[in-house]
This record gives structure tokens, sequence and C-alpha cells, in this order.
């Protein structure tokens, strides 16, 4: 502990009016915002602190984890500056700054901590050019809720200093417990610096059989996989856990150093992205293919041959086998949850298991309160990200392992386990188109004027015929929804068409942009018959896009030719 007490200063500022976070407590904004703008950091950090009431806050226990990009260290020297100069008595944060948002709740959740926080701007490109972000996890180790967020918000809006120990230094690469003597506090503030894995682990092999699991990885009917990490944050939990403790050979692991700009690729699991693994996958050598985003909570799975397992039929495959995991096996499934726009092939499980579905707005913090109450066991979201009531925050690492769980029970390839569940419960087609970094004012009259259209009394019962096929609407509506633990209402969260055939057509704004806008549409088709399933979704589904860009006139009012990314 330093001999001389460090100063606690005050420094004036001033309030920026874009601190608003977009959901769970987050604030993503270009990198060089928060590098250059003076005090633009420190303010929403101050923001976060105070929104801690200030009894709660006093001595308390706070995780700091990053997924690695660009910025994140000299971040956290400010943070760690701020906490001890707020009161919080003790800081755990991971070696080199490094912990993906699954272990930071998890941490969270085994030291009873009193929140968390996380230098993550998930799945989008890193470095000096890419983007950052500052998200708060409360208590039980899940994303923020709305009124906190709101709480940030306001406090932002007026806050004229915050509080900081500029002389404090720590130091990130070295495990165990560093100590510093403050001016006027009669306690040292302590930091601890911890394995980025090891709590982690110990969580997982409460939940898993991991002698099941290391038997198929190593085993005379051993299959080959390949894990992309996307030189993210999930690089040392990948050589930990699936390489060193499950026994996959270490050329099984690609990508798995944590780069500050992720290699310069988008550090986001899907297909248009992940161009490493799918195309070593088409090669026929793996049986089992798997990729991360940045901080570890999205994945994407995929089969030898490259067959891709959309993130709503993964979801569902999950919940269907649940019963191949011994913490399921002890704790029992109580519910599903998924958010709106994925589709309804969970719904189909959840049915014949006889649990009921809970379907919440996009964003994970509106299944904390659900798993919270006992009423949902299994969550998962249509863009790659599923998780459990073991945590409170998505999985992907998790849900890798319960994939590899099932092919080890079944004996089946991973095409083999998709094509019986789609003979089983129909196959529902599914694709999302995104329309990226649009002027957010057209985007904001696009949705507006959409909106006006589907839910006046004309529009339903209306029919549209594109080519052979006939669509009639059944419904429309603007999606809301009432948290069934407290009653919460949160409206306006996507526009729904939902034709007589069960079809769905989705419109929603991505709650994630900053100074550029995202529209995403989502088609849906049900098809039960199994002579009907080996067909390209987005054959099957080029009618009803063909409707959608009919009705927004997206490209029309954009001068866009097609979306951004499909998925």
């Amino acid at each position: 502990m330093e001999g001389t007490p460090i100063p606690v200063l005050t420094v004036q500022t001033a309030p920026f009016e874009d601190q608003r976070p977009t959901g769970g407590g987050g604030l993503r904004r270009p990198t060089a915002l928060f590098e250059s703008q003076r005090n633009y950091l420190p303010n929403f950090v101050q923001s976060l602190l105070s929104s801690v009431d200030l009894r709660d806050r006093q001595g308390c226990t706070m995780v700091v984890g990053s997924d690695g990009r660009y910025f994140s260290k000299a971040a956290i020297e400010v943070i760690v500056q701020m906490a001890a100069a707020n009161g919080i008595g003790r800081l755990v944060i991971g070696q080199n700054g490094i912990l993906s948002t699954p272990a930071v709740s998890c941490i969270i959740r085994k030291i009873k901590a009193a929140g968390g926080i996380i230098l993550t701007a998930s799945h989008s490109p890193g470095g000096p050019g890419g983007e950052f972000g500052v998200k708060f996890e409360v208590a039980n180790g899940g994303p923020a809720p709305d009124v906190v967020s709101e709480k940030i918000y306001q406090i932002s809006k007026t806050l004229e200093e915050y509080a900081i120990c500029p002389d404090l230094r720590v130091d990130l690469s070295r495990l165990g417990r560093q100590e510093f003597d403050l001016e006027n506090k009669f306690k040292p503030f302590r930091v601890e610096i911890v394995d980025s894995v090891d709590i982690y682990l110990n969580l997982l092999r409460s939940i898993f059989d991991f002698n099941a699991i290391r038997s198929f990885l190593t085993g005379p009917n051993q299959i080959k996989i390949r894990i992309d990490a996307m030189n993210g944050v999930m690089g040392p939990y990948v050589r930990k856990i699936l390489c060193d403790e499950l026994g996959a050979p270490a050329n099984s692991a690609i990508n798995c150093v944590p780069l500050e700009d992720f290699g310069g690729q988008p550090p986001d699991p899907n297909l248009t992205y992940a161009t490493a693994l799918l195309e070593a996958m088409r090669g026929g050598e793996y049986g089992f293919g798997a990729a991360f985003d940045a901080d570890g909570d999205r994945y994407m799975i995929l089969g030898q041959n490259g067959f891709f397992v959309n993130a709503s039929d993964s979801l569902a495959i999950i919940a269907a086998h649940l019963s191949c995991i011994p913490y399921f096996r002890q704790t029992g499934v109580r519910g599903f949850g998924r958010s709106m726009p994925t589709s309804t092939a969970l719904d189909k499980v959840a049915k014949v298991m006889k649990v009921p579905v809970y379907e919440t707005p996009t964003g994970w913090r509106y299944f904390s309160n659900l798993m919270d109450s006992g009423r949902c066991s299994l969550c998962g979201e249509e863009s790659f990200g599923t998780g459990s009531d073991h945590l409170r925050e998505k999985d992907g690492l998790w849900a890798v392992l319960v994939w590899l769980s099932i092919l080890a029970a079944r004996k089946q390839s991973v095409e083999e386990i998709v094509r019986d569940h789609w003979a089983k419960f129909g196959r529902h087609y599914y694709c999302r188109f995104d329309y990226e970094g649009l002027e957010p004012r057209t985007a904001y009259f696009i949705m507006r004027d959409l909106e006006a259209l589907i839910t006046d009394k004309s529009f339903s019962n209306q029919q549209f015929a594109v080519g052979s096929s006939i669509y009639s609407v059944e419904r429309t509506d603007s999606f809301e929804y009432m948290d069934p633990v407290d009653g919460t209402v949160t409206k306006r969260q996507g526009l729904r068409i939902v034709f007589s055939d069960a079809s769905r057509l989705i419109f929603r704004m991505s709650a994630s942009s900053h100074v550029r806008a995202t529209l995403r549409i989502y088609a849906e088709s049900y098809e039960k018959d199994p002579s009907q399933h080996d067909k390209e979704p987005q054959a099957v589904l080029s009618p009803l896009i063909a409707i959608a860009l009919k009705i927004s006139q997206i490209h029309e009012r954009t001068g866009r030719k097609g979306p951004t990314v499909i998925t």
C-alpha cells in the first residue's frame, strides 16, 4: 500500500446531451468520441456510479472487465480512479482487463457484488476507427433495467462535477490484491486482479458433464471441432476450457489472441463475417464448428460441410434437449423466453413440453425478471444470443457446451439432429435483413409511416399476391410487453404482421445504433411437410420479403438497392 495517501479530486465538467444509455445501461459510441472528447468518459462513469444509492455504494464491491478492444485499458484506469473516489470499497478486475460478459455476470453473482462495468461494443468493429461501449450490470448479474438506464441519463443531463483519484495506478497484469490509501477515507481501496477464466469455469463444471464431453472430444469416436474466437475476449476461454480442460486439440481453436481491432474484422459470428470458420467447415474435415462475438455472449453453430444452424432453431433444439444437461435434470424446466422477432420454433417445443413461453422485447434485461422470479429456465434471441438461469446474461460458450452435450448423447451429426427436429416439429424458414447506417430521420419516418399503414383498419384482412403465393393478413400490431412480474409496460418494440398461414413480417429499429440508424426486417414462414424442408430460406421467404419492401418502400426512401447484412 502506498505510503502517502492518494488525493481525491473534484473536477468541474458540463453535461453532454447524448449520454442516454441505449438499453441495458449501455452507452455505445465511436471510439474517437470516448478517447478525444474531454470528460466524455468520466461524465458517463460518474453518472453510472451516482445511479447507485450512496448507502449502497459506500464500501461495496464491483466487477470490471472488457472485451479487449482498443481504449479498454485506458478506460479501466479511469474507472478505477473514479470508483475509488466515489467510495467503492473493492474492484474485482479480470487479468489484463479481460473478462467476457458471461464471466462478469458469473463473478457478480458469485461474490454478491453490487454490480459491474463491462467495456464492450459487442459485435461492432474495434480499433481507433471502431466503436467503444460502457455497459452497467446490476446486482443480479444482468443488464441494467430501463429504470436504471433512465436514472443514469437524468443524472448525466445535469452533471457539473465528477470525483477522481488521478494519481492511482493499478497493475492489471499482476494477479492478486492491491491496496491504496486515499485521502479522507477510513479504509483502504482494494483492487483484486483475478484469472479471467477460473471462476466461470468452475460454474460450467457444476452445470455440465465434463467427462461425457471430454470423451466425445478425445475418445475413439471423437469428433473434430473448429472454434473461432474472432480475436475477441473468448480466446483464453476457448483455450483453457475446450482445449486444456476438455481435451480438444490446440489447433481446434483459431483467432484466439484478443486483439484491439479484432484483426480488422467485425467480431460478429454470422455467415457474413465468420468466413474463415465457414470455409474450414465447408471442407468436410470438421464435424462441429462455432464462433463467438467480441464479448462472448453471442455464438454461431455450423455442422459438417458448413451446415448452418440459425439462432432460432438452435434455441429450439437446445430447449428440446435440456435433459442432456445435469443442471436441468436437477432444477427442472419452468418456462422459456424469446424475443418477439425470434422465430416461433421455440413455441412448438414448449407446447410439447407443456411449459409457458414468454415473448419479450429485444434485450436481455427483459429476461432477468422472469428468471429472478423462477418463471424462466431458458431464453434466447434471434441475434445468436442464448442463455439460461445459471446467469443473467446470454452465454455463447454455455450454448456451445450444450450443443456438444447433445451431440455426445445423440451420437448424430449436427445436420441429422437439426433435420430430426424439423421432422418432429416442422421447419421455421427464417431470415433477417439489416439496413445499417441509415440517416436516423429517414429511418424514423419509414417506421412511423409503416405503423400508420399496418395499424389502419383497412389493412386488416388485406391480401397480397406474389407470384403463385397469396398472403392474407390476420392481425397487425405495434408490439408492447407487460412484465408479468412487476407489471411494467414497454411499448413500441417493433411492428408485426401475422398472416393467416402463421407467416410473420416484423420491422424493428435497432436499439444499439448511435449516430446512424439500423432498420431490421424479419421474415418467418412455417412448413410442417418434411418433403418441403430442403429449400433455401431466401427462396421460400422471397414473397414475404417482396411484401415487406413494397409496403415499407425502404429502397425508394433510402436509395439502397438491398440490405447491408442478411442472416
